[in-house]
């Protein structure tokens, strides 16, 4: 299993994604990047979609990456790393290739929630070996911090402003991961910066398997969420600890929640410190739109542990 030791051993080795990147000050995109990367020993080949990541890493004439690297489009990143996943399959069989290569796959969330779900859905469905990772910011923040399907109902964006017509982002936020489990692949889950060893650990046992791999990885964004840039990782466990960001795992079709907060902690101990939620405790109807929220939240967690009980029920008939 990865330990920190062993994550910073291999980042000494062979640096993946390099410092001089103009990702902004307490951006928790490089953290994820990193983990992944080295969590992974074999040589790679990284498919990166538009976006925070793709353009604050690769600015001309200089990159950040030390690995063999593709710049897709906003919404073909899931078609452009299988196309090269099939051509190394091909070469292999034609004798031209002998050695193990990974295949990965970075995009935000509009990039994968949205513009690439299409492309995402297909190369899931044909069963591409490939690892999928969704940096999960919960907006649009390089254009503009507008409002994706990732960004939570009552926030603040420039698309769902707070204004006397709406209340932030009127919808709740899409669930991508039960859509990815939904296509029967191998291993999907969800992950956050808070916890990089959980992060390290779901990279490993993804990589154990062929086929399809989804992860999708809470990244705090302080210009968006509008918290305290040294604040990165405290912001993203109490997501995880309230229950709004489960961390859990699908490997197989069964479920598994990775940690189980030990108290109750409401939702609006994350939502407080988000500048973006701020309208919330201002006015008697912010405080019925937070008791909705909550609801919300304690809905998508019971229904969480029903999925992972029935899935480890089932194995247990089976034995």
């Amino acid at each position: 299993m990865p330990n920190i030791k062993t994550l910073a051993a291999r980042q000494e080795k062979q640096v993946r994604l390099t410092p001089g990147h103009s990702l902004c000050a307490g951006c928790a995109e490089p953290m994820v990047v990193r983990t992944v990367l080295n969590t992974i020993e074999d040589p790679v080949v990284v498919a990166n979609a538009t976006g925070c990541l793709e353009v604050a890493t690769s600015r001309y004439p200089g990159t950040a990456w030390n690995v063999p690297w593709i710049h897709s489009a906003f919404e073909n990143v899931a078609a452009t790393i299988t196309g090269v996943e099939a051509a190394y399959k091909g070469l292999t069989r034609m004798g031209k290739l002998n050695r193990r290569i990974r295949f990965i796959a970075f995009a935000g969330d509009g990039g994968t929630y949205d513009i690439g779900l299409q492309s995402l859905s297909g190369a899931l469905e044909r069963g591409h070996d490939f690892l999928y990772v969704c940096i999960n910011n919960e907006a649009y923040m390089n254009t503009g911090v507008q409002r994706s399907s990732a960004t939570p109902m009552c926030a603040s964006a420039t698309t769902s402003p707070v204004g006397e017509e709406i209340p932030g982002k009127p919808q709740d936020r899409k669930d991508l991961t039960a859509i990815v489990a939904a296509h029967h692949v191998p291993f999907v889950a969800q992950a956050s910066v808070s916890n990089l060893i959980d992060l390290a650990n779901k990279v490993e046992r993804a990589m154990s398997y062929d086929g399809p791999k989804f992860l999708n990885v809470l990244a705090t964004c302080p210009l968006g969420w509008r918290t305290q840039r040294d604040t990165a990782i405290p912001v993203a466990k109490l997501a995880v600890e309230t229950r709004y960001w489960p961390l859990y795992e699908v490997a197989e079709g069964r479920y598994k929640v990775n940690y189980k907060p030990k108290k109750h902690v409401p939702v609006e101990e994350w939502l407080k410190i988000q500048g973006r939620f701020r309208h919330l405790f201002k006015t008697p109807e912010g405080k019925q739109r937070l008791e909705a929220f909550q609801a919300a939240v304690d809905r998508h967690w019971e229904d969480l542990l029903k999925k992972e009980k029935w899935t480890q029920e089932g194995d247990a008939d089976e034995a």
